[in-house]
């Protein structure tokens, strides 16, 4: 990242944590490692203070925010610089001062010698490296640690497009330096042709004062005892053994919530929330999940306003999985394990927003006592429901057509970032996350966490929809829309990687949707907040209110308006082969630029589609459809009836032709278009079809 030229003013300390003191225990492998599984680390505002920040591939055109160039997309093979080593080019990923601790370290790549070369870390200006081996053995393959400290996501896609994430901390005294060695690495940006490295890096910096003890490679077996049990916990965290340990009470939550009520109880302190599980019931279960509402108040101060779905990580439709901090069960049930400690009190409360009766089948709340000190937080959590969003216009790699950043949450005062859940619907077969994440801690003009992909923030990569749900941090539970019409959840929790900030945070994430469509995108973040501190985020109740969208026609209606419809407004009802795309290109006079683009289709292959309309009538119907020199001979039929027996969209160059398909009996609600591929065209073996519009005039 930027670091190399953002200045960092080590002396701004905590108001109250001025300097780390010299008693202190130091930090060490071990202790890194046991502050992975203790829940309560996260609750104390961090003494040693650190900050935490990203080194990464990023597009470096990007310079300004809000420049032309800000959206600059290429975001692979960017290192620091290059450096000649006894022969050898190495490539400088990361290089900065301590005392510090490496964190999190994600990659991917592409292209000739994908993920051949050999990772080295360098500590202390030592100028043999601690660890050096091939990069993929290191991030995934076990080299170091094992699964889930090491792994790669989606274990069900190709091990080369998948997301490699190692967790294990590496601390250092005084310096780190990581490079990479390949032969195959192209120029900085090379769309193709060479080796593509993608890298976001995430480490922590200390007071200078604060006592670090070095990694070297030989602890990993001094701590083979602790590591398996990390590991353990972890990879399978037991839950239910963890909140046997405490001495817990347990408040009731069930209830039956009919419009606008509430159901309230009130905690006394000092104390902390353990444990917060709920069941729902509704005739509508996705909207009661969106349109009911956790709200959680400490000592005064409400720090939670969220959906009861998104709050469990689960958005409004029940995708099971399991991490560190949620789980949702097969069976419906939501569980949060976020500590919450509070001084005074406490007050919980679940408010039915919605238009249907809400029965809470099953709901507690686990808590126990809790010693306050000056260096707690309370939890917190906001939400954001950007419903209809337009995209803005195909998108090029240099950062035009549109793209723009999500403002996720925004806070001012003390405290630490701890992870966001993202649920949104997808409209389009394309693409929908190619956008940065970009993290704005205290005041910074330029972000010290400037990301290479929204899925490359969440873990995985290469825009892969296959699920992946038992990593302790990352998950992605359902993610059938990433590159079609559908639904997309993705979590993202931090541990070592949290973030503190002494005066404000700002999370921004990019909107760099491949083409021109219209999506609903909702973001949830977590943290711990100082008492004082501000959410500059309010209660969304429009957005819980609204309806949630189970299809695309709940977002993109495919009702004729004003005498027509768009050909990439028709929904789908069967296709026998081939694949459909709402395709999106400048020039060719489509309406929009867009239209509805079916391909590799055979002879005898059939799809339908479907347009809905408010009145029945009489109707001449036209259409507007594509021609090009790879377009075939169709069947079109409208209602059963057959419109046109041979259309052929064959033409040396491409273009549009409308066509007079008759007068037909348009009904009230749905209407069927049927295309039938008839024959390929005459130059190649192939028969497209495409349609820009359908228009309705009275005969």
């Amino acid at each position: 990242m930027k670091f190399y030229i953002i200045a960092i003013l080590l002396a701004m300390m905590p108001l109250f944590n001025v300097s780390a003191q010299a008693t202190a225990d130091p930090i060490t492998v071990e202790s890194l490692l046991q502050e992975l599984i203790d829940r309560e680390q996260l609750a104390h505002y961090p003494s040693p203070y650190y900050e935490t920040r990203q080194f990464s591939s990023y597009d470096r055109r990007a310079e300004e925010r809000g420049g032309s160039s800000w959206f600059a997309n290429l975001d692979r093979s960017y290192f620091i610089r290059t450096e000649k080593h006894k022969g050898r080019t190495e490539y400088v990923m990361m290089d900065d001062e301590g005392p510090g601790a490496l964190t999190r370290f994600w990659m991917t790549f592409a292209g000739p010698g994908a993920g051949e070369g050999t990772l080295r870390i360098y500590l202390d200006g030592e100028r043999t490296p601690v660890i050096e081996d091939n990069v993929l053995d290191i991030l995934s393959g076990g080299a170091l640690v094992g699964d889930p400290l090491a792994a790669s996501v989606s274990p069900k896609t190709d091990y080369m497009q998948r997301g490699h994430n190692l967790y294990l901390p590496i601390p250092y005294r005084e310096h780190i330096k990581i490079t990479y060695e390949s032969d195959h690495v192209g120029k900085p940006g090379a769309p193709s042709g060479s080796e593509a490295v993608y890298y976001n890096i995430n480490y922590r910096t200390y007071e200078a004062n604060t006592e670090v003890i070095t990694f070297q490679k030989d602890q990993l077996k001094e701590t083979e005892t602790l590591l398996q049990k990390v590991q353990r916990q972890l990879g399978e965290p037991d839950k239910k053994a963890y909140l046997k340990e405490l001495k817990l009470q347990t408040e009731d939550l069930v209830a039956t919530l009919k419009t606008g009520e509430s159901r309230q109880l009130n905690l006394q302190g000092p104390g902390a929330i353990r444990h917060i599980a709920l069941q729902l019931e509704a005739p509508h279960l996705p909207q009661a999940l969106r349109s009911t509402v956790l709200e959680v108040s400490f000592d005064g101060r409400r720090t939670v306003w969220v959906p009861v779905g998104d709050f469990f990580g689960t958005g409004y439709q029940i995708r099971p999985h399991d991490t560190w901090y949620t789980t949702i069960t097969a069976d419906q049930q939501l569980h949060a394990y976020w500590l919450m400690p509070f001084e005074d009190s406490a007050r919980v409360a679940l408010h039915n927003l919605g238009t249907q009766t809400v029965r809470v089948k099953e709901g507690r709340i686990d808590h126990s006592g809790w010693t306050w000190t000056e260096r707690d937080m309370h939890f917190g959590a906001s939400w954001k429901n950007y419903a209809d969003v337009h995209t803005g216009e195909r998108k090029s790699p240099d950062g035009s057509g549109g793209p723009f950043d999500f403002d996720y949450t925004h806070l001012k005062g003390q405290g630490v970032y701890v992870g966001d859940v993202l649920t949104l619907f997808n409209t389009s077969y394309a693409w929908w996350g190619e956008g940065d994440e970009k993290i704005y801690i205290d005041g910074e003009k330029f972000p010290s966490h400037f990301g290479t992909g929204t899925e490359d923030y969440y873990g995985y990569a290469w825009a892969r929809p296959q699920n992946f749900t038992h990593h302790p941090y990352i998950s992605q539970p359902d993610g059938s829309g990433n590159l079609e019409p559908g639904y997309v959840l993705n979590l993202r929790y931090r541990g070592l990687d949290a973030i503190p900030f002494d005066r404000e945070l700002e999370v921004d994430m990019e909107m760099w949707h491949w083409v021109n469509t219209t999506i609903d995108y909702a973001p949830t973040s977590f943290f711990y907040t100082r008492p004082g501190s501000k959410i500059l985020v309010s209660p969304d109740t429009g957005g819980a209110k609204t309806p949630v969208s189970l299809s695309r026609t709940d977002i993109i209606s495919p009702e004729i308006s004003q005498g027509r419809v768009e050909g990439e407004n028709l929904a789908l009802d069967t296709l026998t082969a081939g694949n459909i795309k709402y395709q999106n290109i400048t020039g060719v006079g489509w309406s929009q630029n867009k239209q509805l683009w079916w391909y590799n289709g055979e002879p005898e292959d059939q799809l339908q589609v479907y347009f809905t309309s408010d009145r029945a009538g009489e109707f001449q119907v036209k259409g507007k459809f594509t021609t090009a020199h790879d377009y075939g001979k169709v069947r079109i039929r409208l209602n059963g009836k057959t419109a046109v027996e041979d259309f052929n969209g064959y033409s040396d160059s491409l273009g549009t032709k409308t066509v007079n398909l008759g007068t037909h009996a348009i009904a009230k609600g749905k209407n069927s278009l049927n295309i039938e591929i008839m024959g390929y065209s005459p130059e190649e073996q192939k028969a497209f079809w495409g349609l820009d519009f359908l228009s309705f005039e009275k005969p």
